[in-house]
């Protein structure tokens, strides 16, 4: 293998330890992934066990994908999976793509910050438990791994990383053995055996018996794949059997007839370093059970491996949300499925085909196609969205003969052009295209159209969502308060964070309201509801409570009034609410609470505590509650912050000491700047990552004469 830099900081020092990992845990395929510059999308950066083409379905897997690596990076947590039957209830969109017998565990590779996750696998035949010692191994390698890659860019180098991921041979840092070294190993693993598979299907050793029974010489098979070399193994079950072979670590057997009734008995027997293949002849009788279908001669299977990846990638369309989740995934993971390198997908839009994403094209190529008419006739597009039928041309010369400009204006050799179609309606147009010239097998050109209907759908269902969110997120902004009055003697800093699962809206406000030049008043509150009913109360709420607020009312009846009014609109949905009354003439601040977590008080020594208010029953349930008050001085230097529970609840910790903490945080904060003390209030309380809940901040200081 060939390295780039000082061994000590580039990847060769890397690539030893991720062996020296994999080997003496005794793990079958090890994985390295790096997190992408924006954090969002991990990388298959070293790999080995299998060839590359096998783990294309995983090269590049995002941060919040339901998949172990993405969830070890993102909770920063070891995660063991011990069988078939935990992955398929865990995680069924990787059950579904590794369909086989085995055990695997994902670990954070975490130093100064994130850097990546550690990836192995083994048989089924190790116990489906993972023992202290076992678990403590892993984690010092992933900080060693986190060492070296650390040190790589303290002398000036980048995190590695490239397209395609490196494969190390297990054990080794070398490229696979010679053909007489495989021989030899097939004779240590299979004495008396019939021929010798590398890792990637590669044929490395072929006795005599074994090319008569295949009907070839050793010159015409060496090197070639079985299912290539051979018309009559050219099956996608026969080369799904090789895969159970390498990605299990187990011996597998089927059986094939060499035309015209030679069957013959295959049993595989692997290891790290490949496949020995036994090959027994059962005569001219077919076996009891039928055996898989042969292809003709004029046909092209799909292989195994892209049936598994495009299984893989029509379970991830049901769960994409957004237009731009739908981008990404045709980009990310459908181009490689069919080693297409450029990508064009458009969207029907007012008699126009708007692109939406592109990959592989030049800014000034993707505006000569944005924007034509949906009946163009200088690209293939047009053609297809109207009649519904998939175009494909396999070289410049077949697009020319019909389109003469598309060439110039893609640069590309080879193109699918996929009508995106749902019920007769046209959604837009997705466009492959190749560097070179590509023919497209009937088969090939099958999975595609049938992929096209899959992402129609999905895109769809993409353009519905981004709709909704749209008109939710514009609901929900005009509802909270654009700016916050200027208040002679009060600085004042909110922060509102949505939920990032879910519509990204929801029902947390605040707001700041002027009584006069001796009094303001603050609230905060919560919606039950992360929707547009939620946002929609949200801002009845806000509204009542700021006109009672602006009419002098006190605290109490602020709340008593507000909950009426909900208890009268009988919208089933309930609100948190605290309320605060500012007197800056008499010096002392009134608080009612309607269910809401208390206010931080912090004094100017930084004395800071929760405000003990008691709360009453919350808005929206009984229209006769009463909302008890709380007084406490209003002194210089003063500061209060209400929030909601968004930022304290966290699984299986107590409220009380996630209130308690959030305050040490606050006492600590530097109150220079009001803004960036809420970025490290949140920053503390680890709200940077995933939010199943929304968030409001609202933080007040007195400070006389401001």
């Amino acid at each position: 293998m060939t390295s780039t830099g000082d061994p000590a900081t580039g990847t060769e020092a890397l690539d030893a330890a991720f062996a020296e990992t994999v080997r003496r845990t005794g793990a079958s395929i090890g994985a390295l992934y790096l997190l992408a510059p924006d954090e969002q999308v991990l990388c298959l950066d070293v790999l080995c066990g299998v060839p590359a083409g096998m783990a294309d379905p995983w090269a590049r897997v995002a941060l919040a994908a339901p998949a172990p690596v993405a969830e070890a990076v993102r909770e920063d947590r070891l995660v063991w999976v011990g069988s078939q039957g935990q992955m398929a209830h865990s995680y069924p969109r990787t059950a579904m793509a590794l369909p086989y017998p085995l055990a695997m565990v994902a670990a954070p590779v975490t130093g100064s910050r994130r850097w990546g996750a550690l990836l192995l696998m083994w048989p089924a035949t190790r116990p489906p438990f993972m023992t202290r010692r076992e678990r403590g191994h892993i984690e010092s390698s992933c900080r060693r791994l986190a060492r070296l890659i650390e040190d790589a860019v303290e002398h000036g180098k980048p995190p590695p990383g490239g397209e395609r991921p490196r494969v190390l041979a297990t054990g080794t840092g070398h490229r696979l053995a010679s053909p007489a070294l495989a021989a030899a190993d097939f004779v240590e693993r299979l004495p008396g055996g019939s021929c010798a598979l590398d890792p990637e299907g590669h044929f490395t050793y072929l006795s005599s018996g074994a090319c008569v029974l295949l009907g070839r010489t050793a010159g015409q098979l060496l090197g070639t794949l079985p299912w290539q070399s051979l018309r009559w193994l050219d099956d996608p079950t026969y080369e799904d059997r090789y895969r159970a072979a390498v990605i299990g670590r187990e011996p597998v057997s089927f059986i094939a007839c060499r035309p015209p009734d030679q069957w013959l008995d295959f049993h595989l027997y692997p290891d790290a370093s490949g496949i020995s293949v036994r090959i027994v002849p059962l005569g001219a009788a077919p076996p009891p059970a039928p055996a898989p279908r042969q292809s003709s001669g004029t046909s092209t299977p799909a292989r195994a491996g892209q049936l598994y990846q495009l299984t893989h990638l029509a379970a991830a369309l049901t769960e994409v949300v957004g237009v731009q989740d739908v981008i990404n995934l045709v980009a990310d993971q459908i181009l490689p499925a069919f080693g297409a390198e450029g990508l064009v997908l458009s969207i029907a839009d007012g008699g126009r085909l708007r692109i939406t994403g592109y990959r592989g094209y030049t800014p000034e190529a993707i505006e000569q196609l944005d924007g034509l008419p949906l009946d163009t006739s200088l690209t293939p597009a047009g053609q297809a969205i109207g009649s519904g039928i998939p175009a494909f041309f396999s070289d410049p010369e077949e697009m020319r003969r019909i389109y003469p400009d598309a060439p110039l204006t893609s640069g590309k050799q080879a193109w699918a052009f996929l009508p995106l179609i749902i019920s007769g309606r046209p959604v837009g147009i997705c466009v492959l295209s190749y560097d070179h010239p590509h023919e497209f097998p009937a088969e090939e050109r099958a999975v595609m159209a049938s992929l096209a209907g899959l992402v129609a759908q999905a895109l769809d269902r993409a353009r519905l969502y981004d709709a909704k969110h749209e008109l939710a997120h514009g609901l929900q902004q005009a509802l909270l308060p654009r700016t916050l009055p200027r208040v002679t003697g009060l600085r004042v800093a909110a922060r509102y964070l949505p939920a990032t699962w879910g519509m990204d809206i929801g029902g947390d406000f605040y707001d700041v309201i002027r009584l006069g030049d001796t009094a303001a008043a603050a609230v905060i509150g919560d919606v039950q509801g992360h929707n547009v009913a939620a946002a929609a109360l949200m801002g009845q709420v806000r509204t009542g409570v700021h006109a009672h607020a602006t009419l002098g009312t006190k605290p109490d009846h602020v709340l008593s009034r507000t909950n009426r009014l909900l208890t009268d609109l009988a919208p089933d949905l309930f609100t948190s609410c605290l309320y605060a009354h500012l007197d800056f003439a008499g010096g002392r601040v009134t608080l009612a609470s309607a269910g809401h977590p208390p206010p931080l008080l912090r004094l100017a020594d930084g004395d800071t505590r929760p405000v003990d208010v008691p709360p009453g029953p919350l808005l929206g349930i009984d229209p006769d509650a009463v909302y008890p008050v709380t007084e406490i001085p209003l002194t210089p230097g003063l500061m209060l912050a209400f929030y909601t529970d968004g930022l304290i609840e966290t699984p299986g910790v107590d409220l009380d000491d996630a209130i308690s903490r959030l305050a040490g945080h606050l006492a600590h904060a530097d109150d220079r700047d009001l803004d960036r003390l809420i970025d490290d209030l949140l920053s503390k309380a680890g709200t940077t990552g995933q939010r199943t809940d929304d968030i409001a901040l609202l933080v007040l200081q007195y400070v006389p004469g401001a």
